[in-house]
């Protein structure tokens, strides 16, 4: 198991140096650190010696091992418009992108397995078909499309759920300010919830059944049906625990896939967000906010994924052992 792990931690660490070339070519390509610094108004004599000063001279391999170096001491750079490191900007609007990101998936745990196993015991049951046909829309519309209906219903038309912002939010181990905390944050989180697990839910709902059908049709659950055990038994702690097994590892890739949509989610409903932030630094060409929230987010859906690998390495063992071959 250990070398299984250092194995997946090695590959982590290999993703994590192209993401680290993807972004430092980005920032040598897209834009003057220098203009963004220091404007137009500068003699090109001082420009020069500012490029010296920052090492913007030096060979590009020189730049990119000063690039990872600083980015390893979380250093990501500085942006230019918020004037402050770029890291601590992005920092600063974590906690809204986490939160709308963990009730999404609650919403697809608590949705998608009970509908998922119910779809894959009673196929042609009326309730069954409807909630794949279902799926099927859902998985066709675009998330803004989505978020853009739940607005219009229920806060142009219902007034019954606020439209954007995060509401009344409350600060806790000094850093972190979440709105899980007050009525008003709870009810500002509902409607970009539920737009941005509509992307996954449908998907997972049909993962579960197709593959909970297809455990239902092995011999040990025939089995475990002639010595009489009770059906719930069978489907809740046979079946669906070996159905656990693919759902984890499609979950831990999708994970952070929402993190990245939560870009379209965020500019909708105004959610202040590392999503909202990332189209602010498009706008204002902020280039090591780019990067930042790059490097942020490319580290998050990989750390996501090691975890999922070492988590589906212990759960079934014959993963480490194909993995040696």
């Amino acid at each position: 198991m250990f070398a299984f792990i250092v194995r997946r931690i090695a590959q982590a660490v290999l993703v994590m140096l192209v993401i680290s070339v993807i972004g430092f070519a980005i920032k040598s390509a897209v834009g003057d650190p220098v203009r963004d610094l220091v404007g137009i108004a500068v003699s090109v004599e001082e420009r020069m010696a500012l490029r010296e000063e920052l090492g913007l001279n030096d060979p590009l391999p020189v730049q990119w091992v000063r690039f990872v170096t600083n980015a390893v001491q979380g250093d990501l750079g500085h942006s230019y418009f918020f004037k402050k490191p770029a890291l601590e900007v992005i920092l600063k609007k974590a906690p809204a992108t986490i939160e709308l990101v963990l009730c999404s998936s609650l919403i697809i745990v608590l949705f998608s397995i009970p509908i998922g196993i119910f779809a894959a015991v009673k196929p042609n049951n009326f309730f069954s078909r409807l909630f794949m046909s279902l799926s099927i829309v859902g998985v066709s519309i675009p998330v803004f499309l989505t978020a853009i209906i739940l607005i219009y219903i229920f806060a142009v038309e219902l007034h019954w759920l606020p439209s954007y912002g995060r509401g009344d939010t409350v600060r806790i181990w000094g850093f972190w300010d979440t709105g899980l905390l007050t009525w008003d944050g709870l009810k500002h989180l509902v409607l970009p919830s539920i737009s941005l697990s509509s992307i996954m839910l449908p998907l997972f709902i049909r993962l579960i059944r197709a593959e909970m059908k297809e455990v239902l049709e092995t011999d040990y659950i025939k089995f475990a049906k002639a010595k009489g055990l009770k059906l719930s038994r069978i489907y809740l702690l046979h079946a669906f625990k070996n159905t656990l097994l693919p759902v984890i590892t499609v979950g831990g890739v999708q994970l952070g896939t929402m993190i990245a949509f939560t870009v379209l989610t965020e500019t909708v409903f105004q959610w202040q967000g590392m999503g909202f932030i990332f189209l602010e630094a498009v706008e204002r060409s902020d280039t090591s906010l780019l990067v930042a929230y790059l490097v942020v987010v490319g580290f998050i859906f990989v750390l996501v994924n090691t975890v999922v690998d070492v988590i589906y390495g212990l759960v079934n063992p014959t993963v480490r052992i194909t993995g040696r071959k």
